[in-house]
C-alpha cells in the first residue's frame, strides 16, 4: 500500500478514503495494474510543458482491461469522489503527456485495452479500443496485405487514433483532419452506462463505421477535447491505397510569397485538385537535424536576417509548402500540371518528387507522412536546445494569406521578447488552418523554464485580444485558453458537466471544464 504520507492525495479525500479506494482498484484489476508509489508513477509524472511538476503531479493510476473493469472504478472513484483522469497511450507529447491537469488525480491508463476489434477492407473502416497505436494498426494492415493507409500526427508511430482524433488532432494526408474521418463512438459515462452513437446499438446493424449521426441529436462531439464520459471503442475512416502517388514541394524565400501560396493552395484545396498540404518553416525542419548550437550562438532568439542566412545556407528557402497528388497517373498529370500553373503566380520554385534537387529538402519525411509512413524524424527537435521542454502553441487561422502575415506579427515579437525561435508549420485544411509553434525549451533550466511559461501565457493573451482562438492547447493552459471562447460557451460546458457527472469524477479541469 502507497505511504500517505508521501502521496498526493486527491483533493477533499483523506489518506484513509484512498488507501480503500486503491485496495478496491486492486480487487477490481489486479495489484499488478495499480500504481500508487511515487516512484511507480514516474511515467506517469513527466511532463514537458512549461509547468512545474508538482501542478501535474497524479495521485496514482489503474489501468483496466475492459469496459466492465472502467464501471467497477467509476463505482469506486464515485464513492469516494476520486478524480480520474483519462489517457489513451499517453503520448501527447508537448501538451501534457499523461500527467493530468490537476494534481491529486488518479490515472485511469487504457494502454491494455489495445485491441484491433475489425478492418473492413472494401469499405475502409477500422473498429479500435484507446490503448492501440498508429504503428500498431499500420502493421496490421501490412501483415494482413490490406491496402489501407493510415492518417496520423508527426507522434504517429508511438501515439494513438482514439486519442488524437479525440483531441482533433491532425495528420497528412486525405483524411488528415481526423475528427471528421472516424464513425461511432463506445463511450462510458461517469455512471456507468455504456452509450453507443450513431447505429452502434441498432441490434443487427452494419452501418456503426460508415453512417456518422444515428437518429436525434449528434452526441459524438460532446465527448471531444472534453470530459464528459469515457471513450472505449471508435470507428475509423481509412484512405483505400490509390493507384499512384506524386509529391511535390513549393520554396519561397520570403513571408509574402509564402502568402501567396497559402490562397493558391486554399483555392486548389477547395476546389479538389489537391486533397491536402502543410507549410513549414525551414527552421522546423532544421531544428530535427541540427542542435540549435550549431547554427547560431548569439543571445536571444535567432534576429530574422540570420534565419534566413541559415536556411539558405543549407539550400532552403525560409517557407516550403508540400502537398501529396493522389489518384490515377491521368488524374495525378492533370492536377500537378493545374497546380504549377498555380504556383507560378507566387514566385515559388516547384520541385516534384523524383527530381534529385529535392532529396536535401523536408519534402521526404512529409511525404512518408502523406503515404501512409509513420516515423519518428520529428522527434529530433527535442534535441534543438535540448533539456526535455516543450510546449505546442497552436492558434487557428482562416486560410488567406493575409491573416497568415497578420499572425506573424503577433507571433514573432512575443517569441523575441522572451528568448524563443520561431519552429512553426501551417496544416492546411481548405477554409482553415492550424498554426502550430514548439516553443523549445531547456526544462532543467528554471530561468529558462519560467520565460517559457511565460511566453506560452502572453501568447494566448495577445492572440485572443487579436480575435484568435487555439484549436487545442496543453494541460498547463487549458484554462486560459477556454476563456477567449466566451462564458456562453463555458457555462453550457458546465451545465453538461454537472448533468453527465454530478460528482466530477471524469478528468476535472479537461479544457478547462472543472
Amino acid at each position: 500500500m502507497p505511504n500517505p504520507a508521501k502521496a498526493t492525495l486527491p483533493p477533499g479525500v483523506s489518506a484513509q478514503d484512498f488507501q480503500a479506494a486503491i485496495k478496491e482498484f486492486q480487487n477490481i484489476v489486479g495489484s499488478d495494474f495499480v500504481f500508487a508509489e511515487p516512484e511507480r508513477l514516474v511515467s506517469y509524472s513527466k511532463i514537458m510543458i512549461p509547468d512545474d511538476v508538482s501542478l501535474h503531479q497524479p495521485s496514482g493510476a489503474v489501468a483496466p482491461a475492459s469496459v466492465e473493469e472502467i464501471q467497477a472504478i467509476l463505482k469506486v472513484a464515485n464513492r469516494y469522489r476520486i478524480p480520474l483522469w483519462v489517457i489513451s497511450t499517453g503520448k501527447n507529447l508537448g501538451y501534457g503527456s499523461a500527467a493530468p491537469a490537476t494534481a491529486g488525480q488518479v490515472v485511469l491508463d487504457l494502454k491494455r485495452m489495445n485491441r484491433i476489434l475489425e478492418v473492413d477492407a472494401e469499405m475502409g473502416t477500422a473498429l479500435v479500443e484507446p490503448g492501440v497505436t498508429y504503428l500498431q494498426l499500420k502493421q496490421y494492415l501490412d501483415e494482413r496485405n490490406i491496402p489501407l493507409w493510415i492518417s496520423f500526427p508527426s507522434s504517429g508511430p508511438i501515439a494513438g487514433p482514439v486519442g488524437n482524433t479525440l483531441d482533433r488532432g491532425v495528420g497528412y494526408n486525405r483524411y488528415g483532419e481526423h475528427f471528421a474521418n472516424f464513425c461511432g463512438l463506445e463511450v462510458v459515462l461517469a455512471d456507468g452506462l455504456v452509450v453507443r452513437t450513431a447505429t452502434g446499438d441498432v441490434k443487427g446493424n452494419n452501418t456503426w463505421q460508415s453512417y456518422r449521426w444515428g437518429y436525434g441529436p449528434w452526441v459524438d462531439g460532446l465527448f471531444s477535447q472534453s470530459n464528459f464520459g469515457i471513450v472505449t471503442k471508435m470507428g475509423l475512416w481509412l484512405m483505400h491505397k490509390p493507384e499512384a502517388s506524386k509529391g511535390f514541394l513549393v520554396g519561397w524565400n520570403d513571408d509574402e510569397g509564402m502568402a501567396k501560396g497559402v490562397d493558391v493552395a486554399r483555392k486548389l484545396n477547395l476546389n479538389g485538385v489537391i486533397e491536402n498540404g502543410v507549410i513549414g518553416h525551414s527552421m522546423y525542419h532544421i531544428g530535427q537535424i541540427k542542435k540549435r548550437s550549431e547554427i547560431y550562438n548569439g543571445p536571444g532568439a535567432i534576429p530574422l536576417a540570420e534565419v534566413k542566412r541559415i536556411c539558405n545556407a543549407e539550400g532552403l528557402g525560409i517557407w516550403g509548402f508540400i502537398c501529396t497528388l493522389y489518384g490515377t497517373e491521368e488524374q495525378i498529370a492533370v492536377n500537378l500540371k493545374i497546380a504549377q500553373e498555380a504556383f507560378k503566380s507566387t514566385g515559388g520554385q516547384m520541385l516534384i518528387e523524383g527530381m534529385p534537387e529535392i532529396k536535401n529538402t523536408p519534402f521526404e519525411h512529409w511525404n512518408k507522412n502523406m503515404t501512409g509512413q509513420p516515423t519518428l524524424t520529428e522527434f529530433g527537435l527535442y534535441n534543438y536546445r535540448g533539456g526535455g521542454g516543450s510546449a505546442w502553441f497552436a492558434p487557428l487561422v482562416q486560410c488567406k494569406g493575409s491573416e497568415m502575415l497578420k499572425q506573424l506579427a503577433l507571433v514573432r515579437p512575443v517569441l523575441e521578447e522572451f528568448g524563443f525561435d520561431h519552429l512553426a508549420g501551417l496544416l492546411i485544411s481548405g477554409r482553415h488552418m492550424e498554426h502550430v509553434v514548439d516553443i523549445l525549451f531547456d526544462r532543467n533550466d528554471r530561468d529558462e523554464l519560467k520565460r517559457a511559461h511565460d511566453c506560452f501565457a502572453k501568447l494566448i493573451d495577445v492572440f485572443t485580444a487579436a480575435g484568435y482562438g487555439l484549436y487545442r492547447t496543453s494541460t498547463g493552459f487549458m484554462e486560459q485558453a477556454a476563456k477567449a471562447y466566451g462564458p456562453a460557451q463555458r457555462d453550457l460546458n458546465h451545465r453538461l458537466k454537472r448533468a453527465l457527472d454530478p460528482n466530477g469524477i471524469i478528468a476535472p479541469g479537461k479544457s478547462g471544464i472543472a
